[in-house]
This record gives structure tokens, sequence and C-alpha cells, in this order.
């Protein structure tokens, strides 16, 4: 079988910029894949025609999204990532979802204080508009130049950026900038430092499958409503409505409402109608929050508290 390689590119970069690189590892024996990040489009040209799809991604976004396809492959692949790509591909390999990681002048992580001139360049034009945070930024032929392809010509550069560049999201550049001021920053990289118990020191050499269950809450809710609607066809109409009324007036007087309830239930009256029925007769409760005032002016009035200053 061969090795699976993950390639994950950065940002004003299109997914089809790795497709040298694919060929080069498929003709060593390797199996690479290159996704795009989430809400990538398929091709340069509609990505370019819809930055829209590309705006408020994140690192814990981008993060997961390589997650779910690495859970797919038939074995832990090798990761291979440029730029926030890179530290992407350090996360992916702390979470344990990788047998290796390289990562091509990455993008800082938490803990790295040193910041390369040629990142803070890229950067500035979206970091000084905090507007950015939410939208996806183009870079212009100049900035592409600048940050991404200054070892070769201008012209070479501007066909590299024609052919691969795409607008990219404000939102990694803004997590990363602010990383060391933030300990729950996406940014943060598990580095073995923190012992994990069971994740990341002293596991098993055999870990056991465990099925997990996942809740569709829209299935579940879909599935409720039709079983109450199948309730409610196959009742008597009649007498559950009696039921609700003789519940409703039993809440207004003095009546056992235990027993009215289980008549109403008996009548196939669901829970939501029983709850309803009640609640005409009694309101709704609320809370009305009232801030409590001048508890310390009250004590410093008091004797014992001058006596104790």
């Amino acid at each position: 079988m061969s090795t699976p390689v993950v390639f994950i590119h950065g940002l004003w970069l299109h997914a089809d910029s790795w497709k040298p690189w694919l060929e080069l590892f498929r003709g060593a024996g390797y199996a690479p894949i290159a996704p795009g990040w989430p809400g990538e489009p398929a091709t340069v040209a509609e990505a370019n025609a819809h930055p829209e799809r590309l705006a408020n991604v994140g690192i814990d976004d981008v993060v997961e999204h390589y997650a779910k396809i690495i859970r797919t492959l038939p074995t832990k692949p090798i990761v291979i990532g440029h730029s926030f790509g890179g530290l992407v591909a350090q996360k992916l390999l702390g979470m344990g979802l990788a047998s290796a990681a390289v990562a091509l002048d990455p993008a800082q992580i938490r803990g790295v204080l040193p910041l390369p001139l040629a990142q803070l360049k890229s950067a500035f034009p979206v970091l000084g508009n905090p507007f950015n945070y939410t939208r996806a930024v183009p870079q212009t032929p100049k900035q592409f130049h600048s940050g991404f392809a200054n070892a070769v010509s201008e012209q070479e550069s501007n066909a590299l950026h024609a052919k691969y560049h795409i607008p990219a999201p404000g939102k990694p550049l803004f997590e990363a900038a602010f990383a060391n001021l933030n300990p729950g920053t996406a940014a943060k990289v598990d580095t073995g430092e923190t012992v994990i118990v069971g994740v990341n020191r002293y596991r098993l050499a055999e870990e056991e499958e465990h099925d997990i269950l996942e809740v569709d809450n829209a299935r579940v809710r879909a599935g409720q409503v039709a079983r109450i609607e199948k309730v409610r066809a196959g009742r008597d109409e009649e007498k559950a409505r009696a039921a609700l009324d003789a519940l409703e007036t039993g809440a207004r007087g003095d009546e056992n409402l235990l027993a009215l309830s289980i008549d109403a239930a008996r009548a196939r009256c669901t829970l939501g109608e029983i709850s309803d029925a009640l609640e005409r007769a009694f309101g709704r409760y609320g809370t009305k929050p009232e801030p409590v005032r001048g508890i310390y002016g009250k004590a410093r009035r008091d004797g014992r508290w001058k006596l104790a200053e």
C-alpha cells in the first residue's frame, strides 16, 4: 500500500499550486492528495469570482476540515504544509492524525515570538483593517511578488499570481497575530510539553475502537414531530379535547391534577398539550432579576465595621 501524503496550502494560494508536487510524489510511489481549504472553489477563476466562499474561515475550521479528510484515509499520512498550511500540519501532527509532518516556512504558532519581515509585509494590508477579520482579501501582483515569489523575476511572479492566486480569509492572520496574547488561541500546537494521559502520553499499544453516537438534531426533531402527528391522527379527538378541558378546569379549581393529567395521557394527549392546559390556568413563571443594592454602604454604617477598621 502506498503511503498517503496530504499537501496543505497556505493563504493566497489555490490547491492547484501543489500539482507539480503531486506528480513528483506520485512518481516516487506515494499516494498524494491536495484538498483545498473549506469553502474553496474547484478552480482559481471561481475562487477569485466568489471570495465570500472563503470569508470568515479560521484556523480551527481548516484543521477540522483536513482532519475529516485524513480520517477517511487507510493509514496515517505524511502531511506537508506551506505557510498557514504548515501551521495546520503541525496541529494535525499534535492531534495524532499524521505519521510525520513537514512545515515549509510555516506561520508562527503560539510561543514563537520573532516574526519574519516577509510575513509582516504580507500580513499588514490585512491586519491594518479590523473589518478584514470576516472577509476574504486578495493580494495585488506586487504584494504577491514581495511576500511569496521574491526569489523569481517579477514577470515570472506575475505569471504565478495569475495561475494560482486566490483571495485569503483574514481570520487566520488575526488569530496568529494575537496568539501570544490569547492562551486559548487556535494557533496553539500540542508540542507534547503538556502531558495528557491517554492522548499524547501513556497511550495503549492497541487502542480499542469505540462506537460514537452522532445525533442528527434535525432528523431527531423530524421523527418526534412525525410520531406526535401519528398519535394525534389515531386518537379520539373529542375525548382528548374533553380531557384537556377537564384538566384546565381542575387547575383553576382545587381538583387532583395528577389524576386529571393521567386521564389526558390515556386519551393520547401529548405532554405539550397537557403543559399548555396547565399554563392557561396558572400562567408561565418568569424570573424578575432585581440587583441588591446598598449592602456595603449599610455595613459601613455598622458600628462593628468601624471597630474592625
